[in-house]
């Protein structure tokens, strides 16, 4: 693999069988992501999106082809080691928040450090640092019934760059936020993109992130059909 991507994949292919017949999610997909990227894949419902982030998260395998992460062959990893990769290098963004309710912010942010056997100050250092970056230190005793939606989105994201991943994959994370959360949503995003140099990739239907990107991939019937990069996307700056 090149060293200069992150993420590649090589006729990339993912089929679902369905009863007696078969569905192709991903139908030869060649795509290469670099370190810092804020990209976006976007199209129809059934286009492959969310299969595609399924399978550079580790969470999935391919059919055909090959997908590399960070050096590994992701149709190679076992069990363990599609786990370990996870767990060092991948934060994921839902579009359901998935906060554990009988914890607090801080338990919820510092859950994915104790599957890296930092110390105690370690972790609390860790965490207070993402809660910073969210805007949300002050909240660190609350639970999650008693934050809006808009906080709650910023305490997953919080989860997911707590241990400073390489890549962050976000599928639909502003699904469920009207326009003004989304927009603070979209501008922390890109500043943790900034600060950490962390490779973005969501998987989205919403114009207000497409509006951010710097790199737009339009994925329709499982296949690329348009890969488009944008010096100055549109998205950045506006509030509303």
């Amino acid at each position: 693999m090149d060293n200069s991507y992150l993420i590649k994949t090589d006729e990339l292919v993912k089929i679902f069988p369905m009863g007696k017949s078969k569905i192709t999610a991903l139908n030869h997909v060649n795509l290469q992501f670099k370190k810092a990227e804020f990209s976006g894949l976007v199209g129809p419902s059934g286009s492959g999106k969310t299969t595609l982030l399924n399978i550079v998260g580790s969470l999935d395998s391919p059919t055909e082809g090959s997908a590399t992460v960070m050096g590994r062959k992701i149709e190679d990893l076992s069990h363990k080691q599609g786990a370990e990769l996870r767990n060092r290098h991948i934060g994921f963004i839902f579009q359901t928040f998935n906060l554990l309710p009988v914890y607090t912010v801080f338990e919820n942010v510092e859950f994915p450090l104790l599957l890296l056997g930092l110390s105690a100050q370690e972790r609390k250092k860790k965490v207070m640092k993402a809660l910073e970056w969210v805007q949300l230190a002050d909240r660190v005793k609350s639970k999650p019934a008693q934050l809006s939606g808009g906080e709650s989105q910023r305490v997953a994201i919080a989860r997911a760059v707590v241990k400073e991943p390489k890549i962050i994959l976000a599928d639909e994370p502003t699904a469920n936020l009207d326009a003004e959360n989304s927009h603070n949503i979209l501008r922390t995003l890109e500043k943790i993109n900034r600060e950490l140099e962390t490779t973005f990739i969501f998987a989205t239907h919403d114009e207000k992130v497409i509006r951010y990107l710097r790199r737009k991939i339009t994925l329709i019937d499982g296949k690329v059909a348009r890969d488009e990069v944008f010096e100055n996307p549109v998205g950045k700056g506006e509030g509303q």
